[in-house]
């Protein structure tokens, strides 16, 4: 094998590490909101019995532990800052605190993703869009997910576009 098909391969199993790590981290934002466990709680629970563990006989997938923290950390240090964001992107009506408490999961996790300049915005908004469409298949929430996270990016790394 070649070292740059090695080097591919690294690459590839290092995005699906990361993509995993944001999947998990929208699924520990919801359950924090949901059960009031601590971040700290909810973090081990995650990095003991969900990273590369089994549920209902499917391997779950493994995840970029670092990537994980770093993104739930940030999501709720930042929490405030991340909602007034969304709430400037969400429609008067329908303020942060309406929307159903996946999306706004997934918007804490993109927002923590966007104060780092790590990853490009328009690599995060990609990433959670996949996410959107993987929770909410019928697609609409999708199309919502694009513009709301659009404008975050905007608003909070605006010399990238």
């Amino acid at each position: 094998m070649t070292a740059s098909r090695t080097d591919n391969m690294t690459g590839n199993m290092k995005r699906k590490m990361r993509s995993a790590a944001r999947l998990y981290a929208v699924q520990a934002l919801f359950q924090m909101e949901h059960s009031n466990l601590t971040i700290d709680k909810v973090r081990l629970e995650f990095l003991d019995h969900r990273f590369g563990d089994y549920m209902d006989g499917e391997e779950m997938l493994e995840g970029d532990e670092a990537h994980f923290t770093r993104v739930l950390e940030d999501a709720v240090t930042h929490q405030a800052v991340i909602d007034q964001m969304t709430d400037r992107a969400l429609v008067a009506k329908w303020p942060i605190g309406r929307i159903d408490p996946t999306l706004r999961a997934l918007f804490r996790a993109a927002g923590a993703e966007f104060r780092d300049e790590e990853t490009p915005p328009k690599v995060v908004i990609s990433e959670y869009l996949d996410l959107a469409a993987a929770f909410f298949p019928d697609g609409k929430e999708a199309r919502f997910v694009n513009a709301v996270l659009d404008h975050i990016a905007r608003e909070a790394r605006p010399e990238a576009f």
